[in-house]
């Protein structure tokens, strides 16, 4: 009966997830109607104001042309009235001329009709008349301003919805999460020279997969890309994933936006184990600090936890890994030891340590699981550690397996760790100029734990820190150097 409560449950628990899921879905369904109202109603309000804008400039057009013209009948109206001026003037001159010659005819003195008819010689050669063009100044026809608007009305009648840009496909493979940056790369389905530019949205989730409805962060917009690619910069890892989604945009329209697709963005993430940390230690979360005295008052809980303990140890799920706490020894001796209560298995990891200025001596490293209660790190074969020792002598150096080298640099205000468990590389930087102070070399065979110890002072640890683009880098030169030299001995054999 208890297994088929327990199945019964996991149903129950299934069934109500897919409930959770419509529900939302049902959500972004209303939402998409609310949507496509809405953005029918825009369209029509912007084809609206397209076509008067048309009509306003056909409007301004043919107002522009009919002055034209209108300019052009009077100009032509001025010159012909001018030549119609000059010719009524030299008719009247000639009619005037004509009547004084007929009656020089009726003149009997020979004298008087020398003299009549040399003046009126001399009037006939100076006559307007005889010095006017009988042809029109400008002609009457107008088919210069005509115009021929067929090929307008057929480019007007072939209007149609501008082509929508496809959406982009955003290529998932090349999309890259480096410390606080994402480079986002994507391209077009298929050729299109008049894309303009694009655009880029992001948030931040919680969820895998497709966005949810409801408790999602809005929408962060990058508009104006040129290129297939961008990187967002400056981010803060504070979400498990973010949304991604793009669209292109030509001079007058957007397309529909890309797949959106869910990039991981979690990084390595511990807290410090106070359940087996030296009783000296006093331990909350990502802080530790040495207390000379605290070892009689932790002893005494210790002991309550023990008497009132019946139970399994209590178990802490980190990663989708369970971890049992308080399943080992605390330290002691002079091992004011504490660990980080999350394992690293694989992958690069990236965390920062920050030491109290009084703070008299630390060590900080990772160490196997089987690192003894009284061991110091370092001083064994399962730990490796950079050592600060500003008691007495101000010393900085590196251990392993109770071997030590000296450092001869400051050691820094920040601590950077580095680990790339596949790589079998654990080095230390200086946090804040990513100078690298020492690097071990080792192939891990079992899974790691963040190790830190602490005398007379504290530490503060930063975790679910990126790792920096300068690790990556370097890791991705050395990985093509190592292939390099495999080809060249492939090529020796």
């Amino acid at each position: 009966m208890e297994e088929q409560k327990e199945t019964l449950q996991r149903i129950i628990s299934t069934l109500a997830n897919k409930n959770d899921e419509i529900h939302n879905f049902i959500g972004m369904l209303n939402q998409t109607i609310q949507n496509v109202q809405i953005n029918s109603s825009n369209v029509i309000s912007e084809l609206d104001d397209e076509f008067d804008a048309l009509y306003s400039v056909l409007d301004e057009m043919k107002g522009s042309m009919a002055s034209t013209i209108q300019q052009e009948q009077a100009r032509k109206i001025q010159a012909l009235q001018n030549q119609l001026s000059q010719c009524s003037s030299a008719l009247e001159s000639s009619e005037e001329l004509l009547e004084l010659a007929a009656q020089s005819l009726d003149i009997k003195d020979p004298v008087k009709f020398s003299e009549a008819a040399r003046q009126i010689k001399d009037r006939v050669t100076m006559a307007s008349a005889f010095r006017i063009s009988l042809k029109p100044e400008v002609s009457d026809s107008m088919t210069h301003l005509m115009v021929d608007f067929t090929r307008e009305r057929h480019a007007l009648q072939a209007v149609k919805f501008l082509p929508v840009p496809k959406a982009p496909v955003i290529d998932l493979a090349a999309c890259v999460v480096i410390d606080n940056c994402i480079t986002v790369s994507w391209r077009m389905p298929e050729e299109d020279n008049k894309v303009n530019h694009f655009v880029l949205e992001y948030r931040k989730t919680n969820f895998d997969g497709l966005a949810r409805v409801k408790d999602e962060h809005s929408w962060e917009l990058i508009d104006y890309i040129k290129a297939t690619e961008y990187v967002l910069s400056g981010l803060k890892f504070d979400t498990k994933y973010i949304n991604i989604r793009v669209r292109a945009c030509n001079k007058a329209v957007a397309g529909e936006y890309s797949d959106p697709v869910t990039l991981e963005t979690k990084a390595f993430v511990f807290d410090l184990d106070n359940t087996s940390s030296h009783v000296n230690l006093k331990v909350e979360d990502s802080y530790v600090e040495w207390e000379p005295t605290g070892g009689k008052g932790q002893e005494k809980v210790k002991g309550k936890e023990n008497k009132s303990s019946g139970a399994s140890p209590k178990k802490t799920s980190i990663g989708g890994k369970a971890m049992v706490k308080g399943s080992r020894d605390r330290f002691a001796g002079e091992s004011y030891t504490v660990l980080g209560n999350n394992a690293i298995e694989s992958g690069q990891h990236y965390w920062e340590v920050r030491a109290q200025k009084d703070c008299k001596s630390y060590s900080v490293g990772v160490a196997y699981k089987t690192l003894g209660k009284y061991d110091q790190l370092g001083k064994t074969n399962v730990s490796w550690c950079v050592h600060v020792n500003n008691w007495m002598q101000n010393t900085f150096a590196a251990k392993h397996n109770n071997k030590t080298k000296t450092l001869d640099i400051p050691a820094p205000d920040r601590l950077g760790v580095y680990c790339n468990f596949d790589g079998g590389q654990l080095t230390f930087y200086n946090a804040i100029s990513k100078v690298p102070l020492h690097t071990f070399r080792m192939k891990f065979t079992q899974p790691l734990l963040p190790a830190f110890m602490i005398w007379c002072g504290g530490l503060a640890v930063s975790t679910g820190l990126q790792v920096p683009s300068v690790f990556t880098a370097l890791q991705e030169n050395q990985n093509g150097l190592r292939r390099s030299t495999s080809n060249l001995n492939n090529i020796a054999q």
